[in-house]
């Protein structure tokens, strides 16, 4: 097994170590930007220190999917509100003519597309250690932390970790993904020392993993405990009182363990490289919706003006809270996603037992034991209007059965959505955009918007799967 392992590793390190002249080429791009942001700096009467950071600056990036992260030092002089704003005039005048997408963290910054390749520039605090005033003040100082302690073998071990985890879909710290950073995936090669070491931590996870490398919790567990309630706490050696692995999410952390899992018991490259998707045709998504025998219902919506990583919070709150509004109304959820091409079409999907449910429902009251409260229960229903039957004695206890105020979820959708949804707690953009007018399709009826979108396609049959891709290696 172990020289399996090796072999599949050997091959994806072929696949993602750059080459000479990668390293070149995205080496010079990386300096013409550094040299157009200090430029526009001055242009703007912007002081700042401008330096390459991330993956390039450490090299631990992937040939196939290089980044460039540039970040601008600002003095502390310059106002918090204001931090975002200078940063994006500098970075739009350096990337003049590319593609530019605002994006969103703590505060907004850039990313571009300059000749093929994802740049980030991001605006910071030239602030001493500790000293933070941003989230993002604290970049150079793990740039610099991690580059002191990296030798090719680890570079290497930490290009593994990154392309196993794009995999396998828990790559990137954005709110869409919820996933692993760089940052943190260097700190787990550090720590564990290899890609397999690393693997085989989360492989052997039962509740919670906590890494301490700077060891500033030793004898103080217990502070640590209180301190980080996550089950992946990663102490961030330059800051003891932040966790870098905090935008985590549990899904994504799971995965990594179930995936960890199936690696180490058969090792397959496509775990790292999972084969791409055939969408179902027209025919095949329906005949899938019909032999499943559970209600896929589809909210569909337009355009909401946001960044992405702010579109994706509020998708995200309003799935939340739209799966607890059906739930609290005895409608079954099976599974519920979100999902948006970010530009005009937003959808989510909720699959449930069944769409409409049966008029009368049972309601238990309290055991005949508790005096009090069956008096109370008595009081309530004797001579409630839904209540179809009852109350009366069952196996010890009050019981009535009353007629549900809603049985239909396209009902209920449509009535607490037609004024936008903010008090059933859908996030106020998402709101806006409900107001104008929304769509709701059960089963087959989402065909002609399945129609008009590959990348819904795309997501779709793998929705309707269940399974993640990378397990068709196991």
């Amino acid at each position: 097994m172990q020289e399996e392992i090796r072999k599949v590793c050997r091959e994806v390190l072929e696949r993602v170590t750059p080459k000479p002249s990668d390293r070149a080429k995205i080496e010079a791009l990386a300096s013409k930007l550094e040299r157009k942001v200090v430029s526009a700096s001055r242009e703007y009467g912007v002081k700042a220190v401008v330096r390459i950071e991330g993956s390039i600056a450490k090299d631990t990036w992937l040939k196939e999917e290089p980044d460039v992260d540039i970040f601008m030092r600002l003095s502390t002089a310059v106002p918090r509100k204001a931090l975002g704003e200078v940063g994006l005039k500098i970075a739009r005048k350096a990337t003049e003519g590319a593609k530019q997408i605002e994006r969103f963290a703590e505060h907004p910054y850039l990313e571009a597309v300059v000749d093929g390749v994802r740049v980030n520039i991001v605006p910071c605090y030239d602030a001493k250690r500790g000293e933070w005033l941003s989230a993002t003040d604290r970049t150079p100082f793990h740039t610099d932390y991690v580059k002191a302690r990296l030798d090719e073998k680890v570079k290497s071990e930490v290009r593994l970790l990154k392309r196993f985890m794009k995999g396998i879909d828990v790559y990137g710290a954005e709110i869409k993904i919820g996933g692993f950073s760089g940052y943190l995936c260097e700190l787990l090669v550090l720590h564990h020392k290899s890609f397999i070491n690393t693997l085989e931590a989360f492989a052997q996870n039962k509740q919670r993993i906590v890494v301490d490398i700077e060891n500033y919790y030793r004898g103080r567990e217990r502070e640590l405990q209180l301190l980080f309630r996550e089950p992946l706490v990663i102490v961030d050696p330059v800051d003891k009182g932040r966790n870098v692995a905090s935008a985590v999410q549990p899904q994504k952390l799971h995965t990594l363990v179930a995936a960890a899992r199936v690696f180490m018991k058969k090792p397959d490259i496509n775990i790292f490289y999972p084969l791409k998707t055939n969408a179902m045709s027209i025919e095949e998504l329906r005949q899938r919706l019909e032999k499943q025998g559970s209600a896929f219902v589809f909210l569909t919506f337009g355009r909401v003006d946001a960044v992405p990583d702010v579109l994706w919070g509020q998708l995200y709150r309003s799935q939340r809270s739209l799966r607890k509004l059906v739930e609290l109304n005895d409608f079954k959820v099976l599974r519920d996603a979100a999902w948006s091409d970010e530009k005009d079409l937003n959808i989510f999907v909720f699959e449930l037992e069944q769409r409409v449910l049966p008029l009368v429902k049972k309601h238990l009251g309290p055991p005949l034991e508790k005096e009090r409260e069956c008096e109370n229960f008595l009081a309530k229903y004797i001579h409630k209007k839904d209540v179809i039957s009852g109350p009366y004695v069952e196996d010890g206890r009050w019981v009535v059965e009353l007629q549900r105020k809603c049985i239909d979820v396209v009902e209920l959708l449509r009535e607490k959505l037609s004024e936008g949804g903010r008090n059933a707690g859908v996030a106020e953009q998402i709101s806006q955009v409900l107001r104008k007018g929304f769509g709701i399709f059960v089963n087959g009826e989402v065909v002609e918007v399945y129609r008009k979108n590959g990348e819904l396609a795309e997501f779709l049959t793998n929705y309707l799967s269940g399974r993640p891709l990378w397990l068709e290696a196991a």
